[in-house]
């Protein structure tokens, strides 16, 4: 039997966030419709679903960035240090490692320190070897692993990533989703009582296996279907959530 909508995984940690019937337009476009869901601390949650379900603005209620204009209301812990990365992350006019040691400068960090914490980010994700490099000549998946860099500097205790590897070659791919397992083994700013929480959305459904413990299926702008990623691949599952999985929705 599919998960009731909004159910989060068993874990008994007090919620990160709390979305109570929550919805989105822009405009005549409802983009999140009567959402309820539930994410606790150490969640590895995949979105998933066709373009236009709902994913990335879901992900924007989540980091601030996208105001819900019906329902309930959204019921967060912001003591828990975020960040978020974006299909095509931005990249300042300036080094790969300036890129770093600037969000590290504006959250306090004093400039010598901070270049010092940014070089060792770029080592996490092995681009030490073009620090000096302006950053918007960098590669897709460079550009990528950078933004990545970028936000393990700043120790979030949260990570909220949109579709981190859709426009990359398969090499590519594997670096970055390698580099999403080694982020989400960690742990946050609070140290071990603070383990990464990361929600991703992907069309890949081989990394939503790889890397998620619990599955959200969106259509529509609603939230169908919401399961463990085992019960998500191998049990019953609404119609559209069954085609989806099985590369057949129209």
């Amino acid at each position: 039997m599919a998960g009731a909508p909004g159910q989060p995984a068993a874990n008994d940690g007090a919620p990160w966030v709390d979305l109570r019937h929550v919805s989105v337009r822009y405009g005549a476009v409802v983009a999140l419709a009567n959402v309820s869901l539930c994410i606790v601390p150490g969640e590895r949650v995949a979105l998933v679903g066709a373009n236009g379900s709902g994913k990335s603005t879901l992900l924007r209620v989540l980091h601030g960035l996208a105001d819900a204009n019906g329902g309930g209301g959204l019921h967060c812990n912001r003591t828990l240090r975020q960040a978020m990365l974006f299909q095509r992350p931005h990249m300042l006019r300036t080094s790969a490692l300036n890129n770093v040691a600037l969000a590290l400068w504006l959250r306090g960090t004093r400039w010598r320190d901070a270049r010092l914490d940014a070089l060792t980010a770029l080592q996490r994700v092995g681009l030490q070897g073009i620090a000096a490099q302006n950053a918007r000549t960098l590669s897709g998946g460079q550009q990528q692993r950078l933004a990545l860099a970028r936000a393990w500097a700043l120790r979030p205790d949260v990570l909220l990533l949109d579709e981190p590897t859709a426009s990359l070659d398969p090499h590519a791919k594997r670096e970055v989703e390698s580099l999403m397992a080694d982020f989400a083994a960690s742990h946050g700013a609070g140290g071990p009582a603070h383990p990464v929480t990361m929600v991703f959305s992907s069309h890949n459904l081989g990394q939503v296996k790889r890397l998620a413990n619990r599955v959200i299926y969106m259509e529509h702008g609603r939230l169908v279907a919401d399961l463990p990623v085992h019960d998500f691949f191998n049990g019953p599952l609404p119609e559209a959530a069954r085609l989806f999985v099985k590369g057949e929705l129209v």
